[in-house]
């Protein structure tokens, strides 16, 4: 994950925190294509993505507010198959 800034938790943990974005570690820009330098990103390659979305719904009062990308919460969405879309053959028998 990287992010615009950050935070310390009560165990002193460094915490994303503003801009979140996924990244996958040994890449230089994030799963939506954004560099991590020209958007001077911080990498926290010890949070997953999973961790950052549940915390943006279940966040305490005074968690510093996280905007989490779309572009990339949309990457990294598993795919539907075709059963699941609601999509009809076109051929009837």
């Amino acid at each position: 994950m990287a992010a615009s800034s950050t935070w310390h938790d009560a165990d002193n943990v460094r915490q994303p925190s503003g801009d979140v974005h996924a990244w996958w570690p040994g890449t230089n820009q994030t799963v939506c294509g954004t560099p991590l330098s020209r958007a001077r990103l911080d990498r926290f390659p010890h949070v997953l993505w999973a961790d950052a979305v549940w915390t943006e719904g279940t966040a305490e009062p005074g968690t510093p507010i996280t905007a989490l990308c779309r572009r990339c919460g949309a990457a990294t969405r598993p795919r539907r198959t075709g059963a699941s879309h609601g999509r009809r053959s076109a051929r009837r028998t």
